[in-house]
């Protein structure tokens, strides 16, 4: 039962720095148009 206590926690913490981490990249744009150039040469 102690390690529940402990491992908790830990497992929240990395959860929400994952999370933290996930929202500051999709704000930067790090997932925005994965697609369109590689198809846009076979386009041209």
């Amino acid at each position: 039962m102690n390690a529940v206590f402990l491992l908790l926690p830990i497992a929240v913490a990395l959860g929400g720095l994952f999370a933290g981490l996930f929202l500051v990249a999709a704000r930067q744009g790090q997932f925005d148009d994965l697609d369109d150039p590689p198809e846009r040469i076979l386009h041209d």
